[in-house]
């Protein structure tokens, strides 16, 4: 095959989805390809029609909901629309694999990490036992998994959500395919380890001469890792070329658009004297590692180890770290989501001992917005009936018609369609999901709110969006949060001060602007000058 032949060749593909008696055109006459040996982006907007162009190549959409009226998808000779479902088997992980974005929901809640990364081994090739399990090791090594011969047994829920994405690059590289698509695959990692991700991907296409599509809404992975790039606006491409060409000269008013998005302004100031909404003194979380045939204790996970902090009315507390620091326990714990030991005080009440029952009636001023809002939104219900949920609980003498209002007002208010309330939420995009599961938090009106990467999802115009709703919805409410997250740009637009953790501990803390301008600890130079400059991410690494 010449060097720069499509490896895989899409021409005028469309994709329409059946939504009862109406249907859905979510791709429209789309056409790129991708050669051996080359990476090509496709850019755009949570809704652009990116993910199901890439998934048409696998044939992974929910047929026969999903049809594709135009196109061809040609990879080896054979065109993938019109393949038996036993070409597609043995082409799907072997010549093809993907990465998908949300890993909680692609893992197996049953199955241990080395069951479910050695199985596309298994099912490829003939290896025994011993072989499969050195071949795992070696994989989760690779993408940066630590010790990962004491991660084998693990499940997907004792993972972070960086760690789970990381078994899922392992398992789409384990046969080492011709074609790799990689659907946001950094999305849910910390900066530090974005970098170190790419550039593993990266290696590893050079050396196996693997192609690459990677589907991303953010355009400085596009830069570093593309060869060429398409951008994708509402079913359409709207621009092709160099990467290089398109960065520099972008024609199209949509390209100009994205490249210019990104969260601005800052964050609103709380009054002097606010009350404090919530503290913590001492905070406490350690998990048991029991070992033998009795299952004794013998060493603890300290996720969270001695932390304090107050969180103020219209205050916003920014918590930064890689994955597996303790962000996300902290933030269960002052939930009362997970068992911890030390003070926690909710306006001036402790509320460490209480039980579930005495947490009841202070759930509704105390919300959460999870990182992964696929999985944290049920497939069952529709999104009215997700938003509602909570009025139902905590308003049980609300009508049907005053909370069907609330559920449209809500979702006005994170900018989706009202009458929208009537769908699935497997028929939103991410980021629209994402919205949806923010929309469920709001709805009740809370005083404290833990945003738990809330933004990782979104592109960045739509990023910028709801951290300016977030503050719009601090200044009218005086509302207090606790935001996670990993990316330094959006916890610098809105976040009043700021917490670094590393392996469960504070190393630094501070004012925001202090800490963005004059860092003291070299772990929180290295998470700066990761997030705001990738390229020198090892430099800084080095220096920690």
């Amino acid at each position: 095959m010449d060097a720069m032949a499509p490896l895989v060749d899409v021409r005028d593909l469309s994709v329409r989805f059946a939504a009862g008696p109406t249907s859905i055109d979510a791709v429209s006459h789309v056409s790129f390809s991708v050669a051996k040996g080359e990476i090509v982006a496709l850019v755009g907007e949570s809704g652009s029609g990116k993910t199901v162009s890439a998934l048409s190549i696998m044939r992974l959409l929910n047929y026969p909901s999903a049809s594709h009226p135009s196109g061809s998808i040609v990879f080896g000779g054979k065109d993938l629309l019109r393949a038996s479902g036993n070409t597609i088997r043995e082409i799907r992980g072997e010549k093809i694999s993907i990465i998908f974005q949300e890993p909680m929901t692609s893992l197996n809640p049953l199955h241990s990490i080395l069951k479910q990364v050695g199985e596309v081994m298994k099912l490829h090739h003939r290896l025994d036992e011993a072989k499969v399990r050195a071949r795992v090791i070696e994989l989760l090594r690779k993408v940066g998994l630590d010790n990962p011969e004491r991660r084998l047994n693990a499940y997907p829920h004792q993972l972070s959500g960086g760690q789970r994405q990381r078994v899922m690059i392992a398992m789409a590289l384990a046969n080492e395919p011709d074609l790799l698509i990689a659907d946001e695959p950094t999305t849910a990692l910390d900066v530090t380890i974005q970098a170190q991700i790419l550039e593993l991907l990266k290696g590893l296409q050079r050396e196996l001469g693997m192609a690459m599509l990677l589907i991303t809404h953010d355009l400085g992975v596009v830069r570093r890792m593309a060869d060429r790039v398409y951008v994708m606006s509402k079913g359409s491409i709207v621009e092709e070329g160099r990467t290089a060409d398109v960065f520099e000269r972008p024609e199209h008013p949509y390209t100009r658009h994205l490249m210019s998005a990104e969260p601005k302004g800052k964050p609103p100031q709380p009054s002097p004297g606010a009350p404090i909404v919530l503290e913590t003194k001492d905070l406490r979380v350690w998990f048991p590692i029991k070992r033998g045939l009795l299952r004794r204790t013998v060493d603890y996970v300290k996720a969270v180890d001695g932390l304090s902090l107050k969180l103020r009315a219209g205050e916003t507390v920014g918590v930064v770290g890689e994955s597996g620091s303790g962000k996300t326990t902290l933030g269960l714990a002052l939930l009362r989501l997970v068992s911890s030991q030390g003070q926690i005080a909710y306006v001036g009440q402790r509320i460490d001992k209480l039980d579930s029952r005495q947490m009841r009636p202070l759930r509704r001023d105390m919300q959460v917005v999870f990182q992964d809002p696929y999985g944290s939104l049920s497939p069952r219900l529709s999104v009215g009936q997700i938003i509602g949920e909570g009025l139902i609980i905590q308003n049980p003498g609300m009508s049907y018609h005053e909370r069907r209002m609330r559920v449209m007002a809500a979702l006005k208010e994170v900018g989706l369609d009202p009458h929208a309330l009537d769908r699935y939420a497997h028929e939103f995009s991410g980021g629209q999901r994402q919205r949806v599961a923010i929309a469920r938090a709001m709805v009740l009106e809370p005083k404290f709110v833990l945003l738990d990467e809330p933004t990782s999802a979104l592109d960045m115009s739509v990023q910028a969006q709801i951290v300016d709703l977030l503050r719009d919805l601090q200044r009218r409410h005086g509302l207090a949060y606790l935001f996670i997250s990993h990316d330094l740009k959006v916890v610098r637009a809105l976040s009043n001060y700021v917490v670094v953790l590393k392996a469960g501990k504070v190393v630094e803390e501070g004012p925001s602007e202090e800490i963005f301008r004059h860092a003291k600890a070299a772990y929180t130079k290295a998470l700066l000058a990761a997030s705001f400059d990738l390229t020198v991410v090892h430099r800084a690494a080095q220096a920690m």
